[in-house]
């Protein structure tokens, strides 16, 4: 995280979340900077908690004012509802007293799941995402959205997603310089991205990370936005992963380059029932 980022945290386990919340508080209080937490289905002590597990000592932080851990319902509900305007507003505030008190910058990262409540005003999140991003763009500030993917449907995900001028990345499952696999989030449906090439030194670490996202619930999608060279070998394992999946379950690959498309219509791996390829999106 650099000062000027506002980013979206879409995670699908506990652990993740807790890795991503606990490098980036105490990354801000190592920095100097103000910290807060805005909690939402977890217990402020439950934040405190995990930086202590990670040998931080958050006490001197807390007494002093630099962490602040509070709760979604004193902050972005502070006034019983939602008002999109009002939060922009508190950031904007936070920030400057953050930088007049003598703190090299602000960060604050708040769990989101409060928006799927009969909460008047939640219908305006999206707006307010998009709003904040002028609060840390260019600013000595950062920002990180919570969204549990367990809990918001892919449409809301790709939605907020979007709202946000970039995402956290979870850690790889595999990274040599020539292939880099790694679990993400592809409109709003959690997908292994692949970057780099895959060829007869990568294929047994795609083989591995296919067998590692086939345990996700639901299809299994593979995002090769990133993707530079694939040979046969990596085709055939990709359709062989995807006919080894249970009845009703697909593997879709999506967002691969055309002529690729070809290629994998010409030796005929698309004839698998249970593989799906999608073409790249063309842009302007």
């Amino acid at each position: 995280m650099e000062h000027g980022d506002h980013l979206c945290l879409a995670f699908a386990d506990d652990d993740e979340q807790r890795r991503v919340v606990t490098a980036y508080l105490s990354a801000g209080m190592e920095r100097g900077e103000r910290v807060m937490y805005f909690a939402d289905q977890c217990a402020p002590a439950d934040v405190i908690g995990w930086l202590s597990g990670a040998g931080v000592d958050p006490g001197p932080a807390l007494e002093t004012g630099q962490l602040v851990v509070t709760t979604a319902d004193e902050t972005y509900l502070a006034s019983g509802s939602f008002d999109a305007d009002d939060m922009v507003t508190v950031l904007e505030r936070e920030v400057r007293d953050s930088l007049a008190g003598g703190y090299t910058g602000f960060r604050v990262s708040g769990e989101m799941g409060w928006a799927l409540r009969a909460v008047p005003g939640a219908d305006r999140l999206g707006e307010y995402e998009t709003k904040v991003n002028s609060v840390f763009a260019g600013q000595k500030a950062s920002a990180i959205c919570q969204y549990d993917a367990r809990r918001f449907t892919s449409a809301q995900l790709d939605g907020f997603d979007r709202c946000h001028p970039g995402a956290v990345e979870a850690q790889p499952l595999h990274d040599d310089g020539t292939l880099r696999l790694l679990p993400t989030f592809h409109a709003g449906h959690r997908a292994l991205r692949v970057a780099g090439s895959v060829d007869h030194r990568t294929t047994h670490a795609l083989a591995a990370a296919l067998d590692t996202a086939v345990s996700w619930p639901g299809d299994l999608r593979v995002d090769m936005t990133d993707l530079e060279f694939i040979d046969l070998a990596g085709v055939r394992t990709l359709s062989r992963r995807a006919a080894g999946l249970e009845p009703g379950r697909r593997l879709h690959v999506v967002e691969l380059a055309p002529l690729l498309c070809q290629v994998i219509s010409m030796v005929g791996f698309d004839e698998t029932p249970a593989l799906v390829v999608t073409p790249r999106r063309a842009t302007a």
